[in-house]
């Protein structure tokens, strides 16, 4: 029996080539070897934008994201793929589950801070869905059973709780629940564009998947460089040089890199002759992406029909899951109870 997977993502809109890096290329290969489950965590989304415009968005978003997943490679035939907020079982065991942890353990949490000041929210004043964000990643990990968790370093802290909370259920109440395992990525993150912390769309420093040749020509072009080499004979820095860094991710031709490298330390070749070859390596890589998401969206109602049936999956299985849970803390005993003396009275 294949080990089950869990992994996903909030629904914020068209994903970027530090979502392929840290996670997507990840999923494709973990599909043909595990039972793998992606979540369209738009609960979530309610953590840092509760606003109903932000959530009018999301319908869209949901749309956007798995285009590109499907376009990358995640196949709806291997992996399922469902929508977080039609599960049930998910407002169940979140709640039950928030028994089981200390406001003093969430606070340790280091990413809540970070989530909090990207959301422009008083660390000091977190509202209390921030708080328990971990509470129901937990929810979302146990309810699917999964054995492992990929996940970046800056979230692995969040798996742990999860641990934390199965650990202290099967305490309570008897094993029930496996301790599911963190899977990192290689690469758990790519830099921005503009050299300023990690790629993602509030910075505006991203090359999206569906992104045209025009607009990825004009963003390539426009990247950080060594700030220090004025002119290309001065030698340059390659390391942590955010040009070098996607050649050396996304160029396959490595006797290139390896080239420009060498004369970029000597101070022997122009930013333009190492950009422009990097807008072909990515050009190259982004064409049959965009051309297969082109392909899909022609497909009318297929994006919808991924969602719903792999939602319906879930649904089931995670009601399962719930039942064997409550059963095991001897909460549906008091109801079943109840309901026979009710009909038999």
């Amino acid at each position: 029996m294949k080990k089950r997977i869990l992994t996903g993502d909030r629904p914020t809109g068209k994903l970027h080539l530090g979502h392929f890096v840290g996670s997507i290329v990840n999923r494709i290969k973990l599909q043909e070897q595990y039972d793998c489950y992606f979540i369209i965590a738009d609960l979530h989304t309610l953590t840092t934008k509760p606003n109903k415009d932000d959530l009018l968005k999301v319908r869209e978003n949901i749309r956007e994201m798995v285009l590109d997943y499907l376009a990358c490679g995640i196949d709806p035939t291997k992996s399922t793929i469902y929508l977080q907020s039609a599960c049930p079982a998910v407002y169940e065991m979140n709640l039950i589950f928030e028994m089981l942890v200390s406001v003093n353990r969430l606070s340790q949490i280091p990413s809540l801070k970070e989530m909090a000041k990207n959301a422009h929210i008083d660390p000091e004043n977190l509202p209390f869905g921030l708080l328990g964000y971990p509470v129901l990643q937990s929810a979302d990990i146990l309810m699917a059973k999964a054995d492992l968790v990929p996940v970046g370093k800056d979230n692995e802290s969040h798996v742990e709780i999860t641990r934390d909370v199965a650990r202290k259920f099967n305490l309570l109440y008897g094993d029930y629940f496996p301790m599911p395992e963190v899977l990192l990525s290689e690469m758990p993150s790519l830099v921005g564009t503009d050299n300023k912390g990690k790629m993602s769309k509030s910075a505006d420093n991203c090359i999206y998947l569906a992104e045209d040749s025009k607009t990825l020509s004009k963003k390539v072009r426009g990247m950080y460089t060594d700030p220090n080499r004025i002119h290309a004979h001065i030698p340059g820095t390659v390391e942590g040089n955010p040009v070098f860094v996607y050649h050396d991710y996304f160029n396959p031709n490595k006797d290139q890199v390896a080239d420009f490298k060498k004369r970029y330390r000597e101070g022997n070749i122009t930013d333009v002759e190492i950009k422009d070859a990097l807008f072909e390596s990515l050009d190259k890589f982004l064409t049959p992406i965009r051309e297969k998401r082109a392909e899909i969206e022609k497909e009318k109602g297929y994006v919808e029909k991924v969602i719903y049936e792999g939602t319906l999956k879930m649904i089931e299985l995670s009601n399962e899951v719930l039942k064997g849970m409550k059963s095991q803390m001897g909460l549906s005993g008091t109801w079943n109870k109840i309901s026979r003396t009710a009909r038999d009275a």
